[in-house]
């Protein structure tokens, strides 16, 4: 478990209020109820502040899970 993975959890579980051990790293958005259209919006702008980076919103559909987002936050330098 990596610690950018384990931010990345917390970050879910706050912002989604879902206890953090429901988010693993292949958790999608749907295997979360509260993972929906709102729910989204509201976790990509947790995302930018939490890891400094700033999501285009052609990107938002894209980062649908945590192997998904893990994956863009590398592709923007976070380790």
């Amino acid at each position: 478990m990596t610690a950018t993975f384990q931010k990345l959890q917390q970050t879910i579980a706050t912002t989604l209020k879902v206890p953090p051990a429901k988010i693993t790293e292949t958790t999608r958005d749907q295997d979360l109820p509260a993972w929906d259209s709102l729910g989204q919006v509201n976790l990509i702008m947790a995302l930018e502040q939490e890891f400094g980076v700033y999501i285009e919103v052609e990107e938002f559909g894209n980062l649908n899970s945590v192997p998904a987002i893990l994956a863009y936050l590398g592709q923007q330098g976070v380790s």
